[in-house]
């Protein structure tokens, strides 16, 4: 049975943390944007990180942060893997001798393939709904009949919860989901309930894969 990983991001509190790894979560994700509700300090972040078992990737968010704040935080933070979620280009990406992820918008238009390809070495490409002024976390969905099909791992987010999230599965087969805003009960605090459904949902959808 091919296993669809789940991401929780914004993790702001290391009982979040422990929550979202007792409900399944593969990952976690920190997030580095100043201008996020979600925000962290690299040092919450270390210290949550150290509480962590094996087998859990850190992945660190960041939206068009300079190459020297990025290096300061990761003297103090080390994630396992990084998020770009701006504008970054994929030299910018590659500098840092870590494996990345980039974000993107879905939107349908016939040079998305393209773009996608410039990220070629990337581990996956995030798909987002697309917000003006907005870098992710905004609690909306896209049209998911707009996801190609591409050659790297597909790491589906934009408003998922544990009422949809089956169906974005059984429709767009992603290596993974990404969930922050769905299982919250406010802004950078997560609920262990909805953390619970969401994972137990994605575990459903993909028995029904099989």
């Amino acid at each position: 049975m091919a296993r669809t990983r789940v991401k929780i991001c914004g993790i702001t509190h290391v009982d979040d943390a422990a929550g979202a790894v007792a409900s399944g979560a593969d990952a976690l994700g920190f997030n580095f944007y100043p201008g996020s509700a979600r925000f962290t300090s690299a040092e919450e972040a270390r210290s949550t990180a150290l509480t962590l078992p094996a087998f859990v990737t850190t992945v660190a968010l960041f939206v068009d942060e300079s190459s020297e704040n990025i290096r300061a935080i990761l003297e103090v933070f080390k994630p396992d893997l990084l998020q770009f979620h701006g504008a970054e280009p994929p030299d910018f990406c590659r500098q840092f001798d870590l494996p990345y992820i980039k974000a993107m918008a879905a939107t349908g238009k016939p040079d998305f393939k393209d773009r996608v390809v410039e990220y070629s070495d990337a581990r996956g490409v995030l798909l987002d709904t697309k917000v003006e002024g907005g870098f992710g976390g905004t609690g909306e969905t896209f049209d998911w009949s707009l996801v190609p099909e591409l050659s790297m791992p597909i790491i589906l987010a934009g408003g998922l919860n544990a009422g949809n999230v089956r169906e974005a599965i059984m429709q767009v087969s992603p290596f993974s989901v990404d969930v922050s805003g769905g299982v919250e009960v406010t802004k950078g605090r997560k609920d262990f309930e909805k953390m619970q459904a969401f994972c137990a949902a994605v575990r459903e959808a993909d028995q029904e894969k099989v």
